[in-house]
């Protein structure tokens, strides 16, 4: 479908890339990878267009159309939501004429036989198949399943786009790239600005779709399930891998071995070379075998070894004073703006060490409630830090605190304390700020750059309670995980607001999910949860996921009458049976809990009881006793049986809950 040969891109000494040539196939699926800086986005606005390389050649069919989603682009604010959406549908209008044109021509000649009718048959048939594609004539409900698919409700599309933040009306972008139906796909970071549940919908869409796709993503999760082929962009040059990104690193890792065995027996050579030519350069008997060794030096290729991140270093908060045992208690906490209700009786409690996930759709109020938490806006409700809680936040607009007549090495040396200022350069390369990056003045930095400084700059102050609002929104894959090693390692407590699953996994134990005006806890990590709300979502499907359906004013009219009697009817019975049914459940939950804390206590004392028997069976004497060999297995068995008994209680209370 497109072809790339040859393509060499300059923008200064060394060439960004060069001598890069590959080829994309109908319904390829291909992630494109490589450092920050690598040149990924310039090999996107090469293929569609927008950019010219140096040299070399992209070949792509006239019939082919392609749909490109930039990290950053120009905003429309003119027009609504649903307006909007419907440019992806312009050129319908020309075509239907088109078609209409043809049709009234084959109607009136008669000249049946000519090569020219038939060729005008062929054409309008073509034609005629492509405008159903489109789904011409049901694009207004293309529209609104595309919009609903990513996030918008019903009410959201009269509304001017003018009222949206810069991350929904990229969704409204995204939403006309995908309702074009381009031949081929070319996203640059789709997910930036995405949830969870949006997230999954844009996966789905792409699996289904007969377009080609190449992406660029530091969502690990989402070019997993989407891609099934890797271009990495190295050493100026890109190697196809194809297979999975997760397949992918694993070959990436054998391939790099075998480059550093080459690179060292090359280098073994050139040291050998060098040896003999210097040890015979003046001998006259010598001088034949000289000047080969010098050719051959000189013919010798260096070996290039693929450039290597740093996510194997490891990066700890600095130690901080202990907190209390309950950093955050949230009892009942309400918060309103005008008649809108973001959320209502929001009681829960984190404890300390917990590392807990808030995840939604955007707009439910994840950032709201944090804001309640730093004490940003007014609220109603009982909000209390625990004792001793010295808080650590990072969300959007610290970026723009930083002080812009620093260098980025001075912002981080400011703060870095101890053993850490013998690593700040180590830090600012995991961080895309390696080599002269670090000399750079903050007031020169673009806000994605910002967002990692700010980052950086959080890591290395002492806290306990650590809070992070989108924290992996402008970092690559090497930087999370670096970032996400460290929050692991963090012996406090940690909120983090994220829809980047993959991140998430491993990293929390608890997830609130928020929606519909409420908060509810789910145990578990978050792979655990999306499991389950699956589960939910089938069951109930018109609740959780509510559609866009065109319902006439009679129709709303008279649900609402509706509701509204039968509300009242039902308000006293209800009333009693709340009280009685949450006293009741209050009693189970307590019951529940009790059972849970002895099942702990008892594998905690079994586990201590292992670990003396593996000491005891670690000398000969323990080994040779049958007596201890019996009691380390049959308290193994308990401990499973504990096990599968507290798990089946925690499923249990978080049923109750």
């Amino acid at each position: 479908m497109i072809s790339v040969e040859g393509l060499k891109v300059e923008f200064g000494v060394k060439p960004l890339f060069q001598d890069v040539s590959f080829v994309v196939n109908d319904r390829d699926r291909i992630a494109l990878v490589g450092k920050n800086g690598a040149g990924k986005s310039t090999l996107l606005k090469i293929i569609c267009g927008l950019q010219k390389a140096t040299s070399g050649v992209v070949a792509i069919p006239n019939d082919t159309t392609i749909g490109y989603l930039p990290q950053v682009m120009i905003l429309q604010d003119d027009t609504t939501v649903r307006e909007e959406a419907r440019k992806a549908f312009a050129g319908n209008t020309q075509q239907k004429a088109r078609l209409e044109k043809m049709n009234r021509e084959l109607g009136e000649r008669t000249d049946y036989d000519s090569d020219d009718y038939l060729a005008l048959v062929q054409r309008y048939t073509e034609e005629h198949e492509r405008y159903q594609m489109m789904g011409a004539d049901n694009y207004e409900a293309e529209i609104e399943r595309t919009l609903s698919g990513l996030g918008f409700v019903r009410t959201d599309l009269e509304r001017p786009t003018s009222e949206f933040s810069g991350g929904w009306r990229m969704r409204i972008e995204l939403a006309k790239i995908l309702l074009q139906k381009p031949d081929v796909l070319l996203l640059d970071e789709p997910t930036n600005h995405l949830d969870i549940e949006s997230i999954q919908w844009l996966e789905q869409f792409l699996a289904q779709s007969s377009s080609a796709v190449m992406l660029v993503s530091h969502d690990r999760a989402f070019i997993n399930n989407v891609t099934n082929r890797t271009l990495e962009i190295s050493c100026g040059r890109v190697i196809d891998y194809r297979v999975k990104y997760n397949d992918y690193v694993n070959l990436r890792a054998e391939r790099r071995e075998q480059q550093l065995r080459a690179y060292m027996n090359q280098q073994k050579e050139i040291a050998d070379m060098k040896s003999f030519i210097e040890r015979f350069r003046y001998k006259a008997t010598k001088a034949v075998q000289v000047q080969q060794k010098v050719k051959q030096l000189e013919k010798i290729v260096p070996i290039e070894i693929d450039e290597v991140d740093n996510s194997a270093m490891h990066l700890k908060f600095p130690p901080c004073l202990r907190s209390g045992d309950y950093p955050l208690i949230c009892d009942e906490v309400e918060k309103s703006y005008g008649e809108h209700r973001v959320f209502s009786d929001v009681t829960f409690t984190i404890k300390r060490g917990e590392k807990v996930a808030f995840v939604g759709k955007n707009g439910e109020g994840k950032s709201t409630l944090v804001k309640c938490i730093m004490n940003e806006i007014p609220f109603k409700g009982n909000l209390k830090i625990g004792h001793n809680v010295q808080i650590g936040y990072f969300a959007q607009n610290q970026a723009q605190l930083l002080d812009e007549k620093l260098t980025v090495f001075q912002t981080i040396d400011n703060v870095a304390k101890g053993d850490v200022r013998l690593r700040i350069n180590d830090i600012l390369g995991a961080f895309m700020f390696g080599g002269e990056e670090s000399d750079k003045r903050v007031k020169v930095l673009s806000g994605g750059e910002r967002s990692r400084l700010a980052m950086i700059k959080l890591l290395l102050e002492p806290v306990n309670l650590l809070i992070l609002d989108e924290p992996t929104n402008h970092l690559d894959m090497q930087s999370k995980d670096v970032l996400k090693e460290a929050i692991m390692a963090f012996d406090g407590t940690a909120i983090i607001v994220s829809h980047d699953r993959e991140f998430l996994d491993g990293l929390v134990t608890k997830v609130y999910e928020f929606g519909g005006g409420k908060v509810r806890e789910h145990l578990g990590g978050i792979y655990d949860f999306l499991r389950r709300k699956r589960i939910e979502t089938l069951d109930q499907l018109g609740m959780n996921t509510p559609q866009l359906q065109v319902k006439s004013s009679a129709e709303v009219v008279a649900n609402v009458a509706q509701g509204m009697k039968d509300e009242k009817a039902d308000e006293a019975i209800s009333a009693k049976m709340q009280y009685l049914e949450r006293k009741e459940q209050q009693k189970k939950v307590k019951r529940v809990e009790k059972s849970i804390k002895e099942v702990e206590n008892k594998i905690s004392k079994l586990e201590d009881r292992i670990k003396e028997l593996d000491d005891i069976l670690c000398t000969p004497e323990g080994a040779s006793d049958m007596t201890i060999v019996t009691e380390y297995t049959s308290i193994k068995k308990l401990i499973d049986q504990e096990t599968d008994r507290w798990e089946q209680l925690c499923e249990e209370l978080e049923a109750l809950a």
